[in-house]
């Protein structure tokens, strides 16, 4: 899966947004599994860093602004709940306070949270730098009037010519963007139609456009939430499809280090387990076995009746195969 990221993205996480920093980390366990490939434009990365303190400067003012010290009238000093809500209030005004010193530290040090996981993107990210050529395809487009971007501004056309030229032919991208030089004048849920027919005759695929990573993360993984959710789907999907013994081993490893397990998750498993003679010929392995008698205790009324029966099976009968039978099945 190929994907580009707009600058204005990365910067909502600094301010005011619905999407929520944790859908950062769930791209972020994609890209270190290389399920996904992130263009990093050096543009992209140029334009953060010169609106990262502007951005955080503007939300911090509407954070120090945030006041709840109302008046009250005369007539309400005498009463009971007037003393407990000016109590609430001072304490309000210590937090607010302490929130902001310790903010500012953060920034000061750029280690925000969102510091840090859009480091770790950047790290992971396939960076395009821009040569002259992509400079002058860029001019060109802004000269003759050629969407992205406006007369004068030349940012959005280098990201989209350093794209067409880095993108391999004939796969799809994942355009995410909130920026309106992007969209279709008509319908902002839509792409420019000018830059969609332009992709799709010069690197013949599809460009998929969404205008938040929450929304990306709904069309494709709706049911997950936490980014260690997505990581455990991703070791489960891996333990079906392991091919080797020693694969298999790694997962179980991997799935280990987690404590809880969905009911959807540990129907899987048990699919997997039942499903993949890499699993089931070596379930009386030690750390196979284990594993899955852990994942099962305790939930046995939330399996799937036959796949519990056949694991319990398995796990009661099943030996690990030996040499001749591994060579007559490679052979037969």
């Amino acid at each position: 899966m190929l994907m580009f990221i707009d600058t204005n993205v990365f910067l909502t996480f600094y301010h005011f947004s619905n999407d929520d920093l944790e859908e950062l980390r769930k791209l972020r366990v994609l890209l270190e599994r290389k399920e996904v490939v992130l263009y990093l434009p050096q543009q992209v990365v140029e334009e953060f860093w010169r609106n990262r303190e502007s951005k955080i400067f503007d939300a911090l003012k509407n954070l120090k602004s945030q006041k709840v010290s109302f008046p009250f009238p005369q007539f309400c000093k005498d009463y009971e709940e007037y003393q407990h809500l000016r109590q609430l209030q001072r304490h309000y005004a210590q937090k607010h306070a302490q929130l902001i010193d310790k903010v500012v530290a953060d920034i000061r040090s750029h280690s925000l949270k969102a510091d840090v996981v859009i480091q770790e993107l950047f790290d992971n990210a396939s960076h395009l730098s821009i040569d002259e050529q992509t400079w002058e395809l860029a001019r060109r487009r802004m000269e003759v009037g050629n969407p992205p971007g406006k007369r004068g501004s030349l940012g959005d056309a280098l990201n989209w010519e350093v794209l067409l030229k880095h993108v391999p032919e004939g796969q799809d991208l994942y355009f995410i963007t909130d920026d309106k030089d992007f969209k279709s004048p008509l319908d902002e849920d839509s792409f420019n139609e000018f830059l969609l027919m332009e992709w799709q005759q010069k690197k013949g695929s599809n460009l998929k456009f969404y205008k938040s990573m929450s929304a990306f993360f709904r069309d494709h993984f709706p049911n997950i939430s936490l980014a260690s959710e997505l990581e455990k789907d991703l070791l489960i999907r891996d333990l079906a499809n392991s091919s080797s013994f020693a694969e298999t081993h790694s997962i179980i490893a991997k799935l280990r280090n987690y404590s809880e397990f969905s009911m959807s998750q540990v129907n899987a498993i048990v699919q997997a387990a039942i499903s993949n003679n890499q699993v089931y010929w070596i379930i009386n392995d030690e750390d196979v076995r284990e594993f899955l008698t852990g994942v099962v205790s305790g939930k046995e009324e939330h399996i799937t009746p036959e796949n519990l029966a056949e694991l319990r099976q398995l796990l009661g009968d099943a030996q690990t195969p030996g040499v001749e039978d591994a060579w007559d099945e490679i052979l037969f």
